[in-house]
């Protein structure tokens, strides 16, 4: 079975700097999640990017962010060739050192809950210096030079930084407090346990007792982590999983309901349409068109 969730060497590789043309590459990118945050900035061509419940078209010159764990997937929007950067790292390993200011990975959270953007047009990812950051980080990880890891590390911590001072003039709240690791301990295993029982007919309070939590408090730490409830983020889960099948097999309503954990084809074809607008029919129509 496959599975949306992508391993990351998080330890052994904390950062990724890398150029993906569609033309050389296994393309497009099906929906899948990992615990790196992802910047993509657009070289070449237009793509419809999927980041959750949000589509973005991303034309040359913009930026796009993917949050941790959160499931993304690349499609082309129009012919031509399809090139773009990307940077992949563990944004739990960067923190600011103000006391003001929680931990970037809780403020990236927060911004996600707050649903703040994660697209940038090619003129506001011009005055961020995008095309010098991404072009400086590649070379940096390709050439392998003395201290290439910290010059990375700059260059990512000042996109960053950028990124969440557009994030505050458009008005997004940050609570200084933030999330502390304690008050979310023990709930990230939680999303790759149901990611592996997706087919399953898997009850929270079976993912509670898997993380080690009462009913109780592993439904309140969910909500604070993931911005809604368990049962909420399951239902999204299937969703996606359905998306990847319905784009990349042949398989019928019903082998699909039963790969992704609904009980029947009514059930999906009615989450379905009220997460993402329109039925699962019309969507493998409507997007196998548009790529042919």
């Amino acid at each position: 079975m496959y599975y949306l969730f992508e391993e990351s060497d998080l330890l052994n590789n904390p950062l990724e700097c890398f150029i993906y043309d569609a033309a050389t590459c296994k393309f497009p990118i099906k929906p899948h999640w990992h615990y790196f945050a992802e910047i993509i900035y657009m070289l070449e061509g237009t793509a419809e990017m999927h980041a959750g419940d949000t589509t973005v078209i991303a034309e040359a010159g913009s930026l796009t962010l993917f949050h941790p764990k959160s499931v993304h997937s690349i499609y082309a929007a129009g012919g031509g060739s399809l090139r773009y950067s990307v940077m992949k790292f563990d944004i739990s390993t960067f923190s600011l050192t103000s006391d003001y200011a929680p931990k970037l990975r809780s403020i990236f959270r927060q911004a996600e809950i707050a649903g703040a953007d994660i697209y940038f047009p090619p003129e506001a990812a011009a005055e961020m210096d995008c095309a010098r950051i991404f072009s400086d980080c590649v070379r940096e990880l390709s050439e392998y030079r003395y201290g290439f890891d910290l010059i990375i590390r700059a260059e990512i911590y000042r996109l960053l930084t950028t990124i969440v001072r557009r994030w505050r003039d458009d008005g997004l709240k940050i609570n200084s407090r933030g999330t502390s690791d304690e008050e979310t301990a023990g709930i990230d295993g939680a999303a790759e346990y149901i990611d592996s029982r997706m087919s399953e007919n898997i009850k929270v309070s079976e993912i509670a007792e898997h993380c080690k939590m009462s009913y109780s408090c592993f439904a309140k730490k969910f909500r604070g982590l993931y911005g809604m409830t368990c049962k909420e983020y399951i239902e999204r889960m299937r969703i996606y999983k359905a998306e990847e099948l319905l784009l990349f097999t042949d398989y019928d309503l019903s082998f699909i309901s039963q790969e992704t954990g609904f009980s029947d084809c009514s059930h999906l074809i009615k989450s379905f349409k009220r997460i993402k607008g329109t039925t699962p029919k019309q969507f493998r129509k409507e997007q196998r068109s548009s790529s042919e």
